[in-house]
């Protein structure tokens, strides 16, 4: 027997009902109203989350050698913290997806960042090899939800024609937090030392967690500060109908789509190619381009940017072709597709090219097609996913950071085996993997869950 929530608070269903009528029926007498906006804090409020989740992840490699000097760890020893962040995140993504579908957004979002910023502080007390350990493993478990809890939140915030955008801004977060982390918390370690690096960061994380409790709710019309054209608004055209009643993931449905095993075959390609750069760029344009020091400095920072560019630039683009119905939802799979082949053929240009500028092109090329990859790939995730665009979300992370992570010691292999031409070939085909898989992911058709009827329904709390 199902059990549906109980309580006064307005369930999605008639979110959607009551909105879907509003569109019908509704919009000339809203004709005098002006629409709020305050969907878009929402978008804010997620670039500044993976903002600081990427700020969070390069402060140990920023304090590093300050903390090698003090407690006498090993580059390996190092190595290994990093490491068991990435396994404990990889592998709580599929459950973190759950979790935010059960509970919501508006409780597992913010109680992610406060759990990692608490252990991001905490990091500041450890002393000993065995507590660096736990502490960054649990640091990887409250980042888990991050990604998968927003995406679900934009399946409910905002309709299709817009969500990519919303995504895009998620992402260009991500893209931001190194360039802005690192100087600042050199500056921070050059003045207080290295332990307050990691204690201000947290301060600053469990703010933003409060903030966006207080101010966010899980569904638009449980908000105060979003009036009824702004509802009418996101209902039309809006994707995700849930029910009153809340489901487990229909695991014999997923597992069974093509789509899903295809969306996270293509983030594991965009992963991999994703994790070389973060791990091997400065080295390879030291090594194998002869770049010096300065100019790998203030240089490297290009083809980031275009990366960057890229993630929102897709978002903006997809988004006006829906809204001008010239290409729907299939879009999506377009950019991702495209992106990942103008990915690997910017990285055949880079390894085969003998000048310095022609090496910039080619990596700018391929990090602004990737951006273009990425933002497609989480826009996707709402559209097949509806109801468990979360679940879709933590499964796709996860098959991206399982392989993402094992990118960096298969090209330092690679690279020292065979040279850095062939590393970064190697890295090219993962991008023509990537879009052969594109081909069986269509956001236009959404997952169906045939097996829903068959599961036993629980009460939200």
């Amino acid at each position: 027997m199902a059990m549906s929530s109980q309580g006064s608070s307005p369930t999605v269903h008639d979110v959607s009902r009551e909105s879907v009528a509003g569109v019908t029926s509704g919009k000339a007498g809203l004709a005098g109203q002006k629409r709020t906006n305050f969907r878009w804090t929402l978008a804010v409020f997620a670039m500044l989350m993976t903002f600081m989740s990427w700020i969070d992840r390069v402060n140990l490699a920023v304090t590093a050698p300050a903390i090698i000097k003090e407690l006498h760890f090993t580059k390996v020893e190092i190595g290994m913290m990093q490491t068991v962040f990435f396994v404990s995140y990889a592998i709580f993504q599929i459950p973190s997806g759950a979790l935010t579908e059960y509970f919501g957004h508006r409780r597992i979002v913010p109680l992610a960042l406060a759990w990692w910023s608490v252990f991001t502080s905490l990091t500041a007390a450890c002393r000993s090899f065995s507590t660096w350990i736990v502490v960054r493993a649990l640091f990887g478990v409250g980042e888990s939800p991050i990604y998968p809890g927003l995406n679900a939140a934009f399946t409910y915030w905002f309709p299709g024609r817009e969500r990519g955008r919303a995504v895009g801004m998620m992402v260009m977060g991500a893209k931001f937090g190194p360039a802005v982390g690192i100087p600042v918390a050199t500056l921070v370690m050059l003045h207080w030392g290295w332990r307050y690096v990691f204690v201000v960061f947290g301060a600053i994380g469990i703010v933003i967690a409060i903030a966006y409790y207080l101010l966010l709710r899980t569904y638009p019309r449980e908000s105060r500060f979003v009036n009824e054209a702004e509802l009418v608004h996101i209902a039309d055209g809006q994707a995700a109908v849930p029910t009153a009643t809340k489901l487990m993931p229909p695991w014999k449905d997923l597992l069974r789509s093509g789509q899903v095993w295809a969306v996270g075959g293509q983030f594991a390609m965009v992963d991999y190619i994703q994790y070389v750069f973060i791990a091997w760029l400065p080295l390879y344009l030291l090594e194998a381009h002869h770049f010096s020091l300065q100019q790998m400095g203030y240089l490297a920072a290009l083809p980031e940017l275009g990366f960057a560019f890229g993630t929102i630039a897709c978002g903006f683009l997809g988004d006006y072709l829906i809204c001008k119905g010239l290409a729907g939802s299939r879009s999506r799979a377009w950019f991702g597709g495209l992106g990942l082949t103008f990915c690997a053929v910017g990285l055949f240009l880079t390894a085969t090219a003998s000048q310095k500028w022609t090496t910039l092109l080619g990596l700018t090329l391929a990090l602004m097609s990737l951006g273009f990859s990425i933002t497609s790939a989480w826009t996707s995730c709402t559209d097949l996913g509806g109801k468990f665009s979360a679940t879709i979300s933590g499964w796709m992370n996860f098959w991206g950071n399982m392989v993402g992570g094992a990118a960096p010691i298969i090209t330092a292999w690679i690279a020292t085996r065979y040279g850095w031409q062939a590393a970064i070939f190697t890295t090219a085909s993962t991008g023509l993997i990537g879009a052969v898989c594109w081909i069986f992911v269509k956001p236009h058709k959404p997952l169906q869950y045939r097996s829903l009827a068959e599961q036993q329904t629980v009460s939200r709390p």
